[in-house]
């Protein structure tokens, strides 16, 4: 646009002194054609256009004000000035507003055709009067038709802008969501059962502090060492790592020094290891160890058993654990109704680990499955795919591995329902 304004102007100019040279108001002329040019590059460096969409400033109006009053004494003098009016025409259409653009692009185009006819020579030509009107109105209809457009192109990235805002709030209380819910499983997985244990072992130290001191110092030596595990268990998960089973270990070892672990006290806990298997990822081997742990901790706490078993079948296509036990078992229609009646009411149930299991196998796109009627025991099991799956995951099927004498409470048909 500045290029074509200084080439029109010197057109002009240069029209002018072909036209009439010689006249009586040249050096006037030209100095004012000079002025013209000076005072519209000025404005330019003075007085920048307002931006896309927003009112001019009063000094940008009046800037436009004294390049028009020039450019009306400048064609009063001179008549070629006229093709000047076109860089003017679309600056007032880009900056001002519509109605006062338009009102300025009537007042330039009767100018340029009252110009055109006080210095015609000879016959009237209907051109002087026509194609003026008639490009004007063609350049105004499109320069607002371009400007609305603007206007719901700024529209609309304000509002993608805000979207995108919105959403990028969402997924950062999402995340804060998903790690509250990270920490809480961990911590009941790890620190709340190493708690209890600890808790169960000072109780029986105390109680037999007098009578047997030797056990009850096996007692705090067993709380010391479950408070030393509790410790590197969180400073791993507060890191996000692995469990601390697992660091030197795969699954299968891991399980089987957690059945080691958690046996005594009136608890035998078994390993049995069904197939081969091959390397798994990691997410897989911390979310079944955590299931297995979640898994006994209820037990101890809840089952009064005295026998369970932890069993890990490799399939091709799936992984599943089944830990069951000889304890005293429960309905499992009537927890999960509790359950639901306790989260409508707004309060959370009385345990953490049955939900917290069942999310860890919903996050690697398995199902985790209860068994149990009161009297016959419990078997927890979790299946998780190894390979992407178009359909539901089946029910794994489960049972104690070879070898198991956990008594008829924990026989177990192929459909994995705990049978007398």
């Amino acid at each position: 646009m500045h290029a074509a304004f200084f080439l029109l102007l010197g057109a002009s100019l240069a029209r002018y002194l072909i036209r009439h040279e010689g006249g009586g108001h040249t050096g006037w002329v030209v100095a004012l054609f000079a002025v013209f040019g000076l005072l519209y590059l000025l404005g330019r460096f003075l007085t920048p256009p307002p931006p896309s969409g927003t009112r001019p400033d009063a000094r940008y109006l009046a800037w436009v004000s004294a390049v028009l009053m020039v450019w009306v004494v400048l064609l009063a003098l001179a008549p070629s000035a006229a093709w000047c009016a076109m860089p003017l025409f679309f600056t007032g259409l880009h900056t001002l507003s519509t109605r006062t653009a338009v009102s300025l692009a009537a007042v330039l185009t009767l100018l340029v055709v009252a110009s055109k006819l006080r210095f015609a020579q000879g016959e009237f030509d209907p051109n002087a009067v026509i194609a003026p009107p008639a490009v004007a109105a063609v350049g105004t209809a499109v320069l607002i038709h371009l400007k609305r457009q603007a206007a719901r192109q700024r529209a609309l990235i304000d509002d993608l802008v805000r979207t995108r805002r919105d959403l990028a709030a969402t997924e950062r209380r999402a995340g804060i969501l998903a790690e509250r819910q990270r920490l809480s499983t961990e911590i009941h997985d790890t620190l709340a059962q190493g708690l209890s244990s600890q808790q169960m072992l000072l109780q029986a130290a105390e109680r037999v502090w007098q009578a047997d001191p030797d056990a009850a110092r096996g007692h705090m030596r067993d709380a010391a060492e479950i408070a030393s595990r509790s410790l590197t268990e969180a400073r791993r998960f507060v890191h996000d790592l692995a469990p601390a089973d697992l660091a030197e270990r795969t699954l299968a070892p891991a399980l089987a020094a957690l059945a080691d672990r958690e046996s005594g006290a009136g608890l035998t806990v078994v390993f049995h290891l069904d197939g081969a298997p091959g390397p798994l990822p990691e997410r897989v081997e911390a979310a079944l160890l955590r299931i297995a742990q979640g898994a006994l901790a209820n037990v101890r706490e809840h089952a009064g058993a005295t026998r369970a078993a932890l069993t890990l079948t490799c399939l091709d296509d799936q992984i599943s654990l089944d830990i069951a036990d000889d304890g005293s078992g429960f309905a499992v229609v009537a927890v999960a109704a509790d359950g639901a009646s306790g989260a409508a009411k707004g309060r959370p149930g009385r345990g953490h680990g049955l939900p917290a299991m069942r999310a860890r196998a919903r996050q690697l796109g398995g199902t985790l499955t209860v068994e149990s009627e009161p009297g016959e025991g419990t078997v927890v099991s979790a299946a998780v795919p190894l390979a992407p799956v178009s359909g539901p995951v089946s029910a794994p099927v489960s049972g104690p591995g070879p070898g198991s004498d956990l008594g008829p409470a924990l026989a177990l048909d192929t459909s994995g329902r705990g049978t007398s």
